[in-house]
C-alpha cells in the first residue's frame, strides 16, 4: 500500500512541515512517495510510503537534558534561571517559575539581611513546597555579607544555594554544604543541602568537583558549625551537586567560549570522578550567552545537563527592574555590553559585563579605577581632577560621600570602616565604590535623573533574544512573563534539536519552517 493509497498525503508545503515538527511529543519521518518527499508523523503513513529517508524520535521540553538534574531538585525542567543581584531575580520571579516547574535563584548578593529574609518568606510562603535556590555570591571585600547570606539560609531551611563568583572555597559555603550532611536508612550519605557551583576556570571548578579540604573543615568543627560526624561524612562527597560552566554572561564572567569551556569542564569532572569514585557523577550545565533556542540546542548537543539563562531573565515583568532599564534591554543588540569595574571587588581590579547602549556608566566606572590606581588617597587627586569628578560622577563633594559610606557601612559591614580609618587608599575605593553600588540601585529604580550612570549588567544573550522575538508579541517588555520565556526557550530549543538532527541525516528544510517563532497561544496542531 503507498500514501497516495491511504487518502493520506505528507506534508510538503512550508506551514504544514512547520506543524508536523512542532508535534514535539511525535516521532518526524521525512519520506518520498510517488509524488515527491514530504515529511509526516505517522508511523503508518511513513511505512506505506516509497522510502523513508531520514526519521528522528519525539523530543519534548520535559525530556532534555539530564533527568539526574530534575530528580534531585524536584522539577519538571533541565533549565534553570540564575540569579540577578541586588534582588533583580526578584522572590516574585521565583515563585512564577517555581510554579511552572523551574529552578530560579533569588539574587540574594548585595541585598541587607532584613530584605533576605522578607524574599525568603515570601517565596515559601507562596510557592510551599517547591524548589528553589538563593545565589550565595563570594564577597572578598565584605565577609559579613556572605555569612549572613549563609545565616538566613539555614533559618529559612533552605536546600539549594548557586554560588558564584568564588575563586576558592570559603568556610561559609563549606559550613553551609556541611551542616545538611546527614545518613539515610542505608547507612549512605545524604547532602541536603545542595549546591550549584557557577564557575567560569576548571582551577575553581575542580575545588567545587572534590570534597571540602580539611583546613576548612577542622575550624567549623572547633567552633561548632557542623559536627564531628559531619566533617567525617564530608570526605565522601563533593562541595558542588551541580556546577554550571558560565561563558561570556552579564555581570562577573570570564567571557570564555561556551564551545570551549563547557568541554573541558565535563573532562576535569571526569577525571576527578575516576581519581575518587564517586557513585554519581556531578551534573554540568552551561550558562552564559543562552538565550535562544538555538544557543540552549548547542549546550545541550555539547553535553549540558541543564541551562541557565540570566540577561533575558533581566527585562522580565518579574524582575525587580524598572520600566526604563527594561526598555533599554529590549532595545540592546549582540555588540551592545562592555567591561568595566565592578563593585564588590573594585580593588581587586575584576570587571563585570554591563549594558553600554544609552548609559554613560561603563566610561564613568573605568575612569574612578584608572583614578584608584594612579593615586593613593582622595586627598592626593589634583584639584581640577577632584573637581570633574565630583561634577560628573559623584554630582556631590566627595566629603559627603564618605559621611554616606560610614552611615551604609555601620549596619552592613562595619569591619569596612575600621579597615579605612587609617588607610587613605582604602578609604578612596569605599567611596568610590558607593558610586559603582547605587549605580545599580539608580537602575532598579528609575532614578530619571540618573538615567546616564544606570549600571545595567547584561551579556549578549540579550541582543540575540531580542533578534529572536523581534516581531513577535515578546518584543514589548510588557509581555515578557518569566515563565513564558522559559517555556518558548526550551520549546524551541526541542524544535532546533529536531531540525539539527535532520539536517545531520541530510535532510533539507525550507527555510522559512526551520525556526521556532514563539506565539502567545499554541494551535491544536502545536498541542
Amino acid at each position: 500500500m503507498t500514501a497516495a493509497t491511504t487518502g493520506q498525503a505528507l506534508a510538503r508545503d512550508e506551514d504544514s512541515i512547520r506543524r508536523a515538527l512542532l508535534r514535539l511529543d511525535r516521532p518526524l519521518f521525512v519520506a518520498r512517495d510517488g509524488a515527491g518527499v514530504g515529511v509526516t508523523t505517522d508511523d503508518r503513513q511513513a511505512r506505506a510510503a516509497a522510502q523513508v529517508l531520514a526519521a528522528v524520535p519525539a523530543l519534548t521540553p520535559e525530556s532534555l537534558g539530564d533527568p539526574g538534574f530534575r530528580h534531585a531538585h524536584g522539577v519538571r525542567y533541565a533549565y534553570m534561571a540564575g540569579a540577578m543581584a541586588n534582588g533583580i531575580a526578584s522572590a516574585r520571579m521565583v515563585v512564577a517559575l517555581a510554579r511552572a516547574g523551574f529552578l530560579a535563584s533569588f539574587g540574594a548578593a548585595g541585598v541587607l539581611p532584613d530584605r533576605i529574609d522578607a524574599a525568603l518568606s515570601t517565596i515559601t510562603r507562596e510557592a510551599p513546597g517547591l524548589p528553589f535556590a538563593v545565589n550565595l555570591i563570594h564577597s572578598p571585600s565584605e565577609p559579613a555579607l556572605e555569612r549572613a547570606i549563609v545565616d538566613r539560609c539555614l533559618r529559612h531551611g533552605v536546600r539549594c544555594v548557586e554560588a558564584s563568583a568564588f575563586l576558592d572555597l570559603t568556610p561559609e559555603v563549606v559550613r553551609y554544604r556541611l551542616s545538611g550532611l546527614a545518613k539515610d536508612a542505608a547507612g549512605s550519605v545524604v547532602a541536603h543541602n545542595r549546591v550549584i557551583a557557577k564557575v567560569s576556570r576548571a582551577e575553581v571548578a575542580e575545588v567545587f568537583l572534590r570534597p571540602a579540604p580539611e583546613r576548612l573543615v577542622r575550624p567549623l568543627v572547633e567552633s561548632g558549625a557542623v559536627t564531628a560526624e559531619q566533617a567525617e561524612w564530608a570526605r565522601r562527597v563533593p562541595m558542588a551537586d551541580d556546577v554550571t560552566a558560565e561563558a561570556d554572561s552579564g555581570g562577573h564572567t570570564d567571557r570564555r567560549p561556551l564551545l570551549v569551556l563547557l568541554p573541558e569542564l565535563l573532562a576535569v569532572r571526569d577525571r576527578v570522578r575516576r581519581e575518587l569514585g564517586y557513585e554519581r557523577p556531578v551534573r554540568v550545565g552551561a550558562a552564559g550567552g543562552i538565550g535562544t533556542p538555538a544557543a540552549a540546542a548547542a549546550a545541550f548537543t555539547l553535553g549540558a545537563a541543564y541551562v541557565v539563562t540570566g540577561s533575558i531573565n533581566q527585562s522580565s515583568v518579574e524582575a525587580d527592574q524598572s520600566d526604563t532599564t527594561k526598555l533599554l534591554l529590549a532595545g540592546a543588540g549582540v555588540a551592545d555590553c562592555e567591561m568595566c569595574p565592578s563593585a564588590d571587588m573594585f580593588e581587586m581590579g575584576v570587571d563585570v559585563q554591563v549594558l553600554k547602549r544609552g548609559t554613560l556608566f561603563p566610561g564613568r566606572a573605568k575612569k574612578l579605577y584608572e583614578t584608584y590606581r594612579r593615586y593613593d588617597g582622595i586627598e592626593a587627586i589634583p584639584a581640577a581632577e577632584r573637581a570633574e569628578l565630583e561634577k560628573r560622577v559623584f554630582q556631590r563633594p566627595m566629603a559627603d560621600v564618605w559621611q554616606d559610606c560610614l552611615t551604609y557601612f555601620a549596619e552592613r559591614d562595619p569591619e569596612q570602616i575600621h579597615r579605612a580609618q587609617d588607610n587613605p587608599r582604602r578609604r578612596m575605593a569605599l567611596v568610590f565604590r558607593w558610586y559603582l553600588g547605587l549605580s545599580s540601585g539608580w537602575s532598579i529604580r528609575g532614578v530619571p535623573e540618573r538615567t546616564g550612570d544606570y549600571q545595567i549588567w547584561c551579556g549578549p544573550a540579550m541582543g540575540a533574544f531580542n533578534a529572536w522575538v523581534a516581531g513577535t508579541y515578546l518584543a514589548a517588555p510588557a509581555n515578557r512573563q518569566v515563565a513564558d520565556i522559559a517555556a518558548h526557550v526550551l520549546r524551541g530549543t526541542a524544535f532546533a534539536s529536531r531540525v539539527a538532527q535532520l539536517r545531520l541525516a541530510g535532510a533539507r528544510l525550507p527555510a522559512g519552517c526551520s525556526t521556532y517563532v514563539p506565539a502567545p497561544t499554541r494551535t491544536e496542531e502545536e498541542s
